[in-house]
């Protein structure tokens, strides 16, 4: 569960459950938000259900497990009325605790998915070959079909083993994956800014970072004073100090940011960049959890 998911964070979901439940335990694969278009994409493609989306949990169950994410403010609203069982992810720890021990498997790899094929072998349950699809596509999707510096050769790893039980050529499929992601003219300037959105506490700063994947800058950049007239009006919504859009060209791998709020120099100097008219260029930069929250961190945590 993880609020405004991408494709790791529903197929992690649903991979863990198949898991969980082949080992013993009775569990749902559900989702705080609706799929983005590459998330539908990838579902359509291996006939696959969309999870089902929930709001609170502590009407049904008293116990949850978390994929793809532990910060409670990217979890479910009463995560805290909840008692966290297990966790497997690959981001920081942060704003996390417990009152009872856990199951907590964390590992420096480009996507939670890459952790859980190496779970299905640990426990030798065989992964089938439309969830081996669902769990590739993640893979491509973190790691910009393994572009992305936060891939590992795990990663490399896991994409070829689930590509031959998928029987899938993952560079082709790939790129098509991805492409379907990018329909921007088809999103609302609030669906643009919110569909891959997560919050951060950074020295006592409300900060929010949301990434958008195109093969064109100019879809974004001729919508931009619309754009952020719709970050102004969430970040005052929701009280958001810093709001960031991140733009990223999956075909030549470079990005450029929209930057609303403040702290503005703690921005231009993580990235040693002027922002000129609310953007900075950012070549090179596709990893939010890699290249921009390491890089604030550094300056806003003191």
């Amino acid at each position: 569960m993880v609020i405004h998911p991408d494709t790791d964070a529903i197929v992690a979901a649903k991979a863990y459950s198949y898991l969980q439940n082949k080992l013993g335990y009775d569990t749902e694969a559900v989702a705080l938000g609706e799929p983005n278009p590459e998330t539908q994409f990838v579902l359509n493609y291996f006939e696959e259900t969309t999870p089902r989306v929930i709001s609170e949990a502590a009407s049904e169950v008293d116990s949850v497990m978390l994929v793809d994410h532990n910060e409670f403010q990217q979890s479910v609203s009463d995560i805290e009325k909840l008692t966290v069982t297990h966790v497997v992810d690959h981001h920081r720890i942060a704003n996390f605790n417990t009152t009872a021990p856990l199951f907590y498997r964390a590992e420096p790899v480009g996507c939670t998915s890459t952790i859980l094929t190496k779970m299905f072998d640990e426990n030798k349950v065989e992964i089938p070959a439309q969830l081996a699809g669902l769990m590739l596509s993640a893979i491509i999707s973190d790691t910009l079909l393994l572009k992305s510096p936060t891939t590992t050769d795990d990663d490399k790893i896991a994409l070829k083993t689930l590509a031959e039980i998928a029987d899938i050529d993952f560079d082709k499929y790939g790129i098509e994956m991805l492409k379907a992601g990018t329909n921007t003219d088809a999103k609302s300037d609030q669906e643009l800014i919110g569909s891959d959105a997560k919050s951060f506490e950074l020295g006592g700063k409300n900060v929010r970072i949301d990434q958008i994947n195109v093969v064109d800058f100019d879809d974004i950049l001729k919508r931009k004073a619309d754009i952020l007239k719709a970050m102004a009006t969430e970040a005052d919504s929701e009280r958001y100090d810093l709001f960031l859009v991140l733009v990223t060209n999956v075909l030549n791998s470079d990005s450029k940011m929209i930057v609303y709020g403040g702290p503005k120099d703690a921005v231009e100097s993580a990235f040693n960049k002027k922002i000129t008219d609310d953007m900075i260029d950012l070549p090179g930069v596709v990893s939010r959890k890699k290249q921009v929250v390491p890089q604030l961190t550094d300056v806003m945590v003191k």
